[in-house]
């Protein structure tokens, strides 16, 4: 089970149905076919050492950032207010108000994982900062992490 924590912020979730595969653009499904594996989820690191990895994620209206696995218990915080459209990988999609300020923590449990996507749905730039705790070794699957190259 993934545990989820909000730390004092309201929140919309619009969850859409069961899951609906099959609904999503051809570009969305083929990106999840094709990044399954993929650890890079944010735009850019900002720091890594051997206990965490901080990542900005910067998305203009319209914007989309691909299919992404986070391996790792991680937090992230929305620095503006917007909102996001989500793919998640067992099929189902999302749209999701976020608040400035807004901290979200996320927990995994042996052998779990989360994989989505985020598209900035609104009208205005959506920017966060992810944090990932790598020092929890059973999490550590060095051929799937990201490197600052891979990023660019």
């Amino acid at each position: 089970m993934i545990y989820e924590r909000i730390r004092g912020t309201k929140r919309l979730v619009r969850m859409f149905g069961a899951a609906k595969k099959e609904d999503w653009p051809l570009e969305v499904k083929s990106d999840f076919s094709a990044n399954s594996r993929n650890s890079t989820v944010g735009s850019r690191i900002l720091l890594t050492n051997d206990r965490v990895r901080v990542w900005a994620i910067e998305l203009q209206p319209g914007e989309r950032l691909g299919a992404h696995r986070h391996n790792f218990n991680y937090f992230w915080i929305a620095l503006t207010e917007g909102v996001g459209r989500q793919h998640h990988g067992d099929g189902s999609t999302s749209i999701v108000t976020y608040h400035e300020g807004e901290t979200r923590h996320i927990e995994f449990g042996p052998g779990e994982y989360l994989l989505h996507d985020l598209e900035n749905a609104g009208d205005a730039p959506l920017a966060f900062v992810t944090v990932e705790f790598l020092g929890d070794s059973e999490r550590l699957h060095v051929s799937s992490l990201a490197t600052t190259e891979e990023v660019g």
